[in-house]
């Protein structure tokens, strides 16, 4: 199923939804809660919990859910994308990990369900979540300096995506963290031993090595995404 036939099929169902345009797909939010990723690849991905309307579409397509009970079932398909303010190269990342076989969620764009973004990791990390490997995207969003040395001036990461970065890390350790960084950005320091990979512009430039770690963190990535 692509974008135009889900189109069709949530305008046929009365079901009232904005789209955006996705790297290699379409993106609609329907008013009912539920958001489907449509790739060009002909897969639609779900975020949230399974609903009757969810469920038709999944009778109609290789729809893979990245929340939810029914996601339970294959807790090594699941990583977490941690991002800022780069759309782009997580959109560029999501389809990566579409393509390695995997069902990337993107935390913020997770069901609110009143629940904080900090409740939203203890939840889908704790004991009972089903998330085992997480990608942190540090992009260059903020700029910021020693007090009274505007002069070292540095791109850093959103202080947010610090703050989950150091959760995630507490909650799964640094061997199932991969921490992807754009240009010249600042890396948070004092933390030595961790997963970085730079990459120039688009993160499929290091799409070798992520293979690689996700292989060596136990997990069993598609081959032919290379």
């Amino acid at each position: 199923m692509n974008a135009d036939d889900l189109r069709s099929l949530l305008t046929q169902r009365q079901v009232r939804f904005t789209e955006k345009n996705l790297k290699n797909g379409v993106q609609f939010r329907c008013t009912s809660g539920e958001i489907f990723n449509a790739y060009d690849t002909g897969t639609v991905l779900c975020q949230g919990t399974r609903t009757p309307l969810a469920e038709t579409v999944a009778q109609t397509t290789q729809l893979q859910t990245l929340s939810g009970a029914t996601a339970a079932a294959e807790p090594d398909r699941q990583i977490f994308i941690v991002y800022g303010h780069d759309t782009p190269a997580r959109d560029n990342l999501e389809l990566l990990l579409h393509r390695m076989g995997f069902a990337p969620i993107v935390l913020q764009n997770l069901p609110a369900a009143g629940d904080t973004i900090i409740e939203k990791l203890e939840h889908y990390l704790g004991e009972h979540g089903n998330v085992g490997f997480v990608c942190v995207l540090l992009t260059p969003d903020d700029q910021g300096h020693k007090a009274g040395r505007p002069e070292e001036i540095k791109y850093r990461a959103r202080q947010n995506v610090v703050l989950e970065l150091g959760m995630v890390l507490a909650r799964l350790g640094r061997r199932r963290v991969a921490i992807l960084h754009k240009g010249s950005v600042e890396l948070p320091s004092d933390i030595a031993g961790l997963l970085y990979i730079p990459f120039a512009e688009r993160v499929d430039e290091v799409r070798t090595q992520l293979f690689r770690e996700l292989k060596q963190a136990g997990f069993n990535p598609r081959s032919d995404a290379l």
